[in-house]
């Protein structure tokens, strides 16, 4: 529509059309990716260095008989890849919020942290000696820290801020 007193309107270059714009992915799915493998392996060293911590330095047999050295056995390499696997799914889980919630960092962080607190937890539902329930208790909480901590950070890092047309 146009106005004949002040010849505004398409005929006018002086003010162009106004063109939609496709809007900019809310998330940078590269990143949040790249992000979250980097937390998969942190995840998994963190274990390694935590078992051969409890078990070659505090003594404690955890994972495995008191022989089987600081490393332990193959128990360990499953702990850490199960470490690095809860990485990944927290990833998945952290790209579905930023795709579909409102404040998807705040839902991230309640779920990993109660995820987190059943893993503290378990330990203490299994036969085994007390200082190897506390001390793989300990390590599923610093994992689970490690994980939160880091993919709410890169979720962070991840989102697009969309600026507002004109500046």
């Amino acid at each position: 529509m146009t106005d004949p007193r002040y010849n505004y309107g398409q005929a006018n270059p002086q003010y162009p059309q106004v063109q939609d714009q496709p809007p900019a992915p809310k998330v940078n799915i590269g990143k949040l990716w790249a992000g979250g493998i980097g937390t998969a392996v942190v995840a998994a060293l963190l274990v390694v260095v935590a078992i051969m911590l409890v078990r070659g330095v505090l003594g404690i047999a955890i994972l495995s008989p008191e022989g089987a050295g600081a490393y332990g056995t193959v128990s360990t390499t499953s702990y850490a890849l199960a470490a690095a696997g809860a990485a990944l799914l927290a990833t998945a889980l952290l790209m579905v919020l930023l795709l579909a919630m409102p404040s998807p960092l705040t839902f991230f962080t309640w779920i990993c942290l109660l995820v987190t607190a059943v893993a503290v937890i378990l330990p203490f539902t299994l036969v085994a000696d007390m200082d190897a329930k506390i001390a793989t208790a300990v390590i599923n909480l610093l994992v689970g820290l490690c994980i939160t901590t880091m993919l709410s950070s890169v979720g962070s890092a991840a989102q697009n801020d969309p600026r507002q047309a004109g500046y």
